[in-house]
C-alpha cells in the first residue's frame, strides 16, 4: 500500500516506499521535535554516520521547516526524505523492536540497555530481517510514558547525573556513532601516510651504520671498555623508533651536514 506523505522544502509529495534503497539500518524517530534547528542538526548527525531513515512525529512548528534545512546544511535530503507522522503508532507500524531513549523509566518494567549495547543489539536484529526503530523525545521534557510504552528497551546514556540533560541532536549523534561502531569496520588505530611508507630492515640497518661510523670518529663511544655496550643501546633506541622512509633520508641529512659543518668549522 503507498501512502502519501509530504517532505522537503518544496512541499513534495513523496510516498512511503520511495525511500533510501537501503534498509539495513535502523530507523532514527524524533517524537514530537519542538526546534527546527534541532531536527537539523540530527539529520546532519544521522548522516555523519552513513543513517538516512529519519521518521519525524507530529513536529511543533509544521513541516516543511525552514530552519531545519538551513541547519541540516549538506544533510537537507533525509528531511526531503522523510516520513511525516501524526503519531508514534503510524511511525511505528512495520517495526519489530523498538529502543526508546530516555533518562528514566518512569514506573515502567523494561531493559535498560547502553547507546553502545543498544546499536549492537540492533545490528543483530537487522542482520536477522528484524526492522529496528530509536526513538528521540521532544526537547522540552522527553518521551512521555504513552511513547515508552511501546518500546521494547530503553536507551540510557550513563552521563553525569547531577547534569543528564542532553540535547536532542546530541543524543541522535550518540547513538548514530554507536550504530556506525556496531555495524562498520572500524579501526581503532592507525598512521595516515604522508607519501612515504615505512623503512624496511636494511634502510634503518644502513641508518644504523651511518650514525654508529660518524659517531666513532667523533669520539663518542668512550671509554673504549663501554663502547660496546653503548652501541647496543643505540641500535636498541633505533629499533624502538618506527621510521618512514622520509624520516630515515632526513636524519642521514642530519648526520651529513653535521659533519659538514664539523669541517668548515676546522
Amino acid at each position: 500500500m503507498f501512502v502519501a506523505r509530504t517532505g522537503g522544502i518544496s512541499g513534495q509529495i513523496f510516498v512511503e516506499n520511495d525511500m533510501p534503497s537501503d534498509t539495513s539500518q535502523p530507523a532514527f524517530v524524533l517524537v514530537r521535535p519542538q526546534m527546527g534547528e534541532n531536527i537539523g542538526g540530527a539529520a546532519r548527525a544521522m548522516l555523519n554516520f552513513g543513517l538516512d531513515r529519519m521518521r519525524v512525529v507530529a513536529p511543533r512548528d509544521g513541516w516543511p521547516n525552514e530552519r531545519a534545512v538551513a541547519m541540516a546544511s549538506g544533510a537537507g535530503r533525509l528531511l526531503d526524505e522523510a516520513m511525516l507522522c501524526d503519531t508514534t503508532e503510524e511511525a511505528l507500524r512495520d517495526c519489530h523492536f523498538v529502543f526508546a531513549t530516555t533518562a528514566r523509566a518512569r514506573g515502567l518494567t523494561k531493559p535498560v540497555v547502553t547507546p553502545e549495547r543498544a546499536m549492537q543489539m540492533a545490528a543483530e536484529k537487522i542482520a536477522t530481517g528484524e526492522k529496528v526503530a530509536v526513538l528521540f523525545g521532544p526537547e522540552r521534557a522527553g518521551l512521555e510514558n504513552e511513547d515508552i510504552a511501546r518500546a521494547s528497551a530503553i536507551i540510557n546514556v550513563p552521563v553525569n547525573p547531577e547534569y543528564a540533560s542532553l540535547n536532542l541532536a546530541q543524543c541522535v549523534l550518540l547513538t548514530a556513532y554507536e550504530w556506525r561502531r556496531a555495524s562498520a569496520e572500524i579501526v581503532a588505530e592507525r598512521v595516515d601516510m604522508a607519501k612515504t611508507d615505512w623503512a624496511n630492515g636494511a634502510e634503518m640497518e644502513a641508518l644504523q651504520s651511518h650514525y654508529e661510523d660518524r659517531l666513532e670518529e667523533a669520539g663518542f663511544f668512550f671509554p673504549p671498555e663501554k663502547a660496546e655496550g653503548m652501541k647496543i643501546n643505540l641500535r636498541n633506541m633505533w629499533s624502538r623508533m618506527p621510521l618512514t622512509r622520509a624520516d630515515v633520508q632526513m636524519l642521514h641529512g642530519v648526520m651529513r651536514q653535521m659533519v659538514r659543518w664539523k669541517d668548515r668549522a676546522d
